[in-house]
């Protein structure tokens, strides 16, 4: 499973600066029966070769989008960026947009995570809501519920028409972009997850951390279960 690293400037162990993931969201995928495999996230020079993306991509059985920092506001035609946008890197941007792209051209199982959602959604067109007004507003440190919508791949993942959210952001999807449709909500009416209007192998973005919960909420872990499940048979060594 290709998830690409998230850029950090210091940790813990390391002399120099590294390349990460979340380890909740590398077992979420390893509890699943997946092998989680952090790849190089190239763009030199902020754009990206789409076939040398694609041909990175095609050995793998399926893609994460994890979550991260603000994605450059330059990328959805936002202008200047709002004082809120943090961690912006042109590097991690081009890639991920380029990711997002390939794997759905190519059919790969997607999973898209909060900012992972928001990158799918610029990819193809669409826009985001820079900040959602500071504290009080924005959704930061909450959990609460979200309504899925009837007949979607979340709501089966899931098993109902409700389930808890685990939410970091204050950024989310301002114009959906064309080829993708809404299927669960806040109660605020943010959008909480998208998934294709059409046909186009399995894909799902949720704007929740569902790695969070994973290791104590069934319906959360179920997320990385499908993923896995959709890449391929799950190894039998896989919990």
């Amino acid at each position: 499973m290709a998830i690409p690293a998230r850029f950090s400037a210091t940790t813990s162990a390391l002399r120099y600066a590294a390349e990460v993931n979340a380890r909740a969201l590398i077992e979420a995928v390893w509890r699943a029966g997946g092998e989680p495999a952090t790849v190089h996230p190239y763009a030199p020079d902020g754009s990206c070769d789409p076939a040398e993306v694609a041909a990175r991509l095609a050995r793998f059985d399926g893609v994460l989008l994890p979550g991260g920092g603000d994605l450059a506001p330059r990328r959805y035609g936002a202008g200047a960026a709002h004082e809120a946008v943090y961690d912006v890197d042109e590097e991690q941007d081009a890639f991920d947009l380029e990711t997002a792209r390939q794997a759905l051209a190519l059919r790969l199982p997607l999973l898209a995570v909060c900012r992972g959602l928001q990158v799918v959604n610029t990819a193809l067109g669409g826009t985001l809501h820079q900040d959602m007004g500071g504290p009080g507003r924005e959704h930061r440190h909450v959990t609460h519920p979200v309504s899925l919508a009837p007949g979607s791949a979340v709501a089966g993942i899931v098993g109902g028409d409700k389930a808890e959210a685990s939410c970091y952001h204050h950024q989310h999807v301002d114009r959906l972009a064309d080829g993708l449709t809404v299927t669960a909500r806040a109660v605020d009416g943010t959008i909480e997850a998208v998934e294709s209007a059409a046909p186009a192998g399995w894909f799902v973005a949720v704007q929740w951390h569902p790695e969070d919960t994973a290791s104590s909420d069934p319906a959360q872990q179920g997320f990385f279960d499908a993923l896995v499940r959709a890449a391929g048979p799950i190894s039998p060594s896989g919990v």
